[in-house]
C-alpha cells in the first residue's frame, strides 16, 4: 500500500534540516544505496535553500510504496512552494528505488519530530558518517581509478611498442621488397647482357672478313650501348687510320688496359681512369684495346647517356676481347688467302697463241674456306706442233692439294716431252700417283689439237666430259665413258683414246666440276644446263674475242654457286677456215 505523510512545512532552515533528517532515515531504513541517498539528499537540500532563498517557504511531500515480487519499492520527494496549490505541478520531484519495502514515512505539518539541538547535533554527525562513507567509497573508486589508469598507461606503452614494432616490420618488408626487386631487375639485366653478349660473339666469329666484323659492330651496339662506336686497327703497331688516336685510345693501346675519359672518374671494373689533367670529353668515352696474341687495334666507345653502367662496361670488356680474337683470325685467315690465291694463279700458265686455234681460261677460287683448291688448266706446244689442253681437279681443299696440283702439272708437262697421245699421259700419271701419294686422287682431261687436222684426241680419268658446239649451235657433250680417277688403287691401268672430227669454227669447253655440280641437284643436270648456256651464246661472242665468251658463260652458270669449291673453264674454238699448212 502506498504511504504519504503530510507535508512538511519548510519555513527556515531548522525546518530543512529537520525535513532533510527525516527523508534521510526513511532512505536508510529503506536500504537506498549510499551514493544514491547522498546524491538524492543533495539535491533535496539544494532544492530546500534554493525554495528559502526565493519565496521564502515550501512544502517537502513523501510517499512511499513498499516492493513486491514483481517490482520494487520506491520513495518520492516533492518539494513545492507554500500557499495555494500551483497550477503547474511541484518545483522539483525525485524518485527512489528501493528494495526491502518502504517504510511509512513520518513527520508531518508540525515539523516532524519536535526536533531540538541535541537532535541537530545528532543530524549532522550522521551526515558526517554518510560523507565519511562516501568520501571512503571515492577513495576506493579513486585507487581503483589509478589502478586502471596505471593499467591503461602499461597497455597504451604496450600498444604504442607493438605498433612501433609493425612500423618497424613494415619498414622492413618495404626495405625487402626493395631490395628483391632491385635483385631482381639486377639478375634480368644481366640474363640480358649475357644473351647480348651470346649474340654478338656469334655474329662476330661467323665471318673470316674483318671488314664484315667491323660493320656489324656499331649495327650491334648502337643506340643501346653506345652512342657511337668506332674501331681503328694497328699494323705494326701504328695506327692503320689517318686521324690521329684519342689520348685514351693511346693509353690503352699501349697498356693495354681499358681507359675511361670523363670530366669524373667513373669508377668502373677493370678500367682505368685518366688523370683530369687529361682532355675530358662529354659524353665519355671508353677505350678497350682489341687483344689477340698482342694488341691489334683498339674500340672507342661513347656513352649512351651521361655515364657507362658497371655491368655494361664488363660485358663490353668481354665483348671487345672476343672481337679482338675474331679479328685476329679474320686477318690471319685474309693473310693466308691471299698468299694462297697467289701462289695457286702463279702457277697457272698463259695460254699459248697457236695458228688456228683460240684459247680462252677462267679461274676463279672458292670464296668460303681457305681458298687453295687442286683445280687447274693448262695448254702447252709438244714437240710435234700439236697443243695439249688440260683440265684437273685434285680432291680436297688446303696446301696439300695445291702442291699436288703443281706437281702433277709439272710431271704432266714432262710425260708430253715424251709421250704422245693422252692417254698414255693419263697412265703415267695414274701410276706415280698411285705410288707417290696414295691417299690423294685427282681428276683430269686431255684433248690434243693437231693444226691443219680436224680431228681431236683426248682422253679423261674420272673428269667431267667434255662439251662441244658446232659452228651452227649445236652442242655434243662428250659422255663416253671415262676411265678411273687418278690415284685409285687399281694397276695395272689402261687410259683409253677416243677421237672426234670437229668441224671448222668449234668451240671445245673443259672445266672442273665447281662449274656444274650444286649440292640440291646432280652433276647431270648441271652438264646439261653448261650445253644450254653454250648453245645460246651469240655467235658474235666467239668470233671476235673468246675471253667474252668465256664470261659470258660464267655468269649464269655462277648465278646460284654457293663458292664453296674452285671454278676452272678452258674454251678452245678452232678456226673457221684451217691454216696454211706448216712448210718443212
Amino acid at each position: 500500500m502506498t504511504g504519504i505523510c503530510d507535508p512538511w512545512k519548510i519555513g527556515s532552515v531548522s525546518d530543512a534540516a529537520r525535513a532533510r533528517t527525516a527523508v534521510a532515515r526513511l532512505l536508510a531504513a529503506a536500504d537506498v544505496p549510499l551514493v544514491a541517498r547522498a546524491r538524492f539528499l543533495t539535491d533535496l537540500t539544494a532544492h530546500l535553500r534554493a525554495c528559502l532563498e526565493g519565496s521564502g517557504g515550501c512544502e517537502l511531500l513523501v510517499t512511499t510504496r513498499p516492493g513486491t515480487a514483481e517490482a520494487p519499492g520506491h520513495v518520492t520527494a516533492a518539494v513545492r512552494l507554500a500557499g495555494p496549490a500551483p497550477r503547474d505541478g511541484p518545483a522539483w520531484s525525485r524518485t527512489l528505488a528501493c528494495f526491502p519495502p518502504a517504510p511509512a514515512p513520518g513527520g508531518g505539518a508540525d515539523g516532524g519530530d519536535g526536533g531540538d539541538d541535541g537532535e541537530l547535533a545528532e543530524v549532522l554527525l550522521a551526515a558526517d558518517e554518510d560523507t565519511a562513507a562516501v568520501l571512503s567509497r571515492m577513495d576506493e573508486q579513486e585507487e581503483l581509478v589509478r589502478f586502471h589508469r596505471s593499467e591503461m598507461h602499461q597497455t597504451n606503452q604496450g600498444v604504442l611498442a607493438l605498433h612501433a614494432e609493425l612500423e618497424a616490420a613494415a619498414l622492413l618488408q618495404r626495405r625487402l621488397l626493395a631490395a628483391e626487386r632491385a635483385a631482381r631487375n639486377e639478375a634480368e639485366n644481366a640474363r640480358q647482357l649475357l644473351m647480348f653478349l651470346a649474340d654478338a660473339s656469334a655474329a662476330v666469329t661467323a665471318s673470316l672478313d674483318h671488314r664484315d666484323i667491323l660493320r656489324r659492330l656499331p649495327e650491334l651496339l648502337v643506340p643501346r650501348y653506345a652512342g657511337e662506336v668506332g674501331v681503328r686497327l694497328l699494323e705494326d703497331g701504328e695506327s692503320s687510320g689517318a686521324d690521329p688516336l684519342p689520348a685514351a685510345a693511346v693509353a690503352a693501346v699501349r697498356s693495354g688496359r681499358p681507359q675511361h675519359a670523363a670530366a669524373h672518374p667513373g669508377g668502373l671494373p677493370g678500367v682505368d681512369d685518366l688523370p683530369a689533367s687529361s682532355p675530358a670529353p662529354a659524353p665519355p668515352l671508353l677505350c678497350i684495346p682489341l687483344t689477340a696474341r698482342r694488341v691489334i687495334g683498339v674500340l672507342t666507345l661513347r656513352a649512351p647517356g651521361d655515364r657507362f653502367a658497371p655491368d655494361t662496361c664488363v660485358m663490353l670488356v668481354e665483348l671487345a676481347r672476343r672481337v679482338g680474337i675474331a679479328l685476329d683470325n679474320a686477318l690471319r685467315y685474309e693473310q693466308h688467302r691471299d698468299t694462297a690465291e697467289a701462289l695457286q694463279r702463279a702457277q697457272l700458265t698463259d695460254l699459248p697463241t697457236v695458228p688456228g686455234l683460240r684459247l680462252a681460261a677462267r679461274y676463279l677460287p672458292a670464296t668460303h674456306g681457305l681458298n687453295i683448291g687442286g683445280d687447274w688448266y693448262d695448254a702447252f706446244e709438244q714437240p710435234d706442233g700439236s697443243l695439249l689442253a688440260v683440265i684437273g681437279d685434285v680432291t680436297g681443299h688446303g696446301l696439300r692439294a695445291a702442291v699436288l696440283m703443281g706437281q702433277l702439272r709439272t710431271v704432266l708437262r714432262a710425260y708430253a716431252a715424251e709421250e704422245d697421245g693422252p692417254g698414255a699421259i693419263l697412265t703415267r700419271l695414274h701410276r706415280l700417283l698411285r705410288h707417290q701419294q696414295p691417299d690423294l686422287y685427282a681428276t683430269a682431261a686431255i684433248v690434243r689439237f693437231r693444226p691443219g687436222e680436224p680431228a681431236v684426241t683426248w682422253a679423261s680419268a674420272g673428269h667431267p666430259p667434255p662439251v662441244v658446239r658446232t659452228p651452227d649451235g649445236a652442242v655434243r657433250v662428250l659422255d663416253t665413258k671415262p676411265g678411273i680417277m687418278l690415284g685409285v688403287p687399281l694397276l695395272p691401268y689402261a687410259y683409253r683414246e677416243h677421237t672426234l672430227d670437229l668441224a671448222p669454227g668449234s668451240t671445245v669447253a673443259l672445266y672442273t666440276d665447281g662449274l656444274v655440280e650444286r649440292r640440291a641437284l646432280g652433276i647431270d643436270t648441271g652438264i646439261g644446263r653448261l650445253a644450254r648456256e653454250l648453245s645460246a651464246l651469240d655467235p658474235r661472242h666467239l668470233d671476235p674475242d673468246l675471253e667474252v665468251a668465256a664470261e659470258a658463260l660464267l655468269e649464269p652458270m655462277l648465278r646460284d654457286s654457293a663458292g664453296d669449291d674452285d671454278v676452272c673453264l678452258l674454251l678452245c674454238r678452232t678456226a673457221a677456215s684451217p691454216p696454211p699448212p706448216v712448210l718443212p
